[in-house]
Parts: structure tokens; C-alpha cells; sequence
């Protein structure tokens, strides 16, 4: 039980310090390798044609933002 509590404390006191050093950098988190991004694929996917359900979404998010800016009045 000792251990576990002094490995508690540990990981506490890690955390903290983590959380500290954020709050006076104020970075954003990010890993370390740069993501997907930074080995050239720019989708999760990286299909060159999307499939058909997302073709689908896509058009419904098109007709949507399409009426929202004709009915949006100035």
C-alpha cells in the first residue's frame, strides 16, 4: 500500500507541474511528431475520391450552409 501511495504521489505532483508550466506558457498542448500532417496525409482517410455516404454529407452540409446564408437578412 506504501508503494502505491508514493507512486500517487508521484504522478500528482507530475500533473502539476505540468499544469503549472501550461498556465505561465500558455502553448497549446501538442504532440510531438506534428501528427498526420507532417508525413503528407491530409485527411484521416487520404482516399483521392470520398466514399458515397460521405459524398452525401457533404451535399446535406452544402444545401444547409447554402439556405442559412440566402435566409440570413443584413
Amino acid at each position: 500500500m506504501q508503494v502505491f501511495l508514493i507512486t500517487f504521489g508521484v504522478f500528482m505532483l507530475v500533473i502539476a507541474a505540468m499544469a503549472i508550466g501550461y498556465i505561465f506558457q500558455r502553448k497549446t498542448i501538442s504532440g510531438s511528431c506534428g501528427g498526420l500532417g507532417s508525413v503528407g496525409i491530409e485527411k484521416e482517410c487520404d482516399c483521392p475520391e470520398p466514399c458515397d455516404n460521405r459524398k452525401q454529407k457533404l451535399a446535406k452540409e452544402a444545401a444547409r450552409r447554402k439556405m442559412l446564408s440566402e435566409h440570413r437578412i443584413i
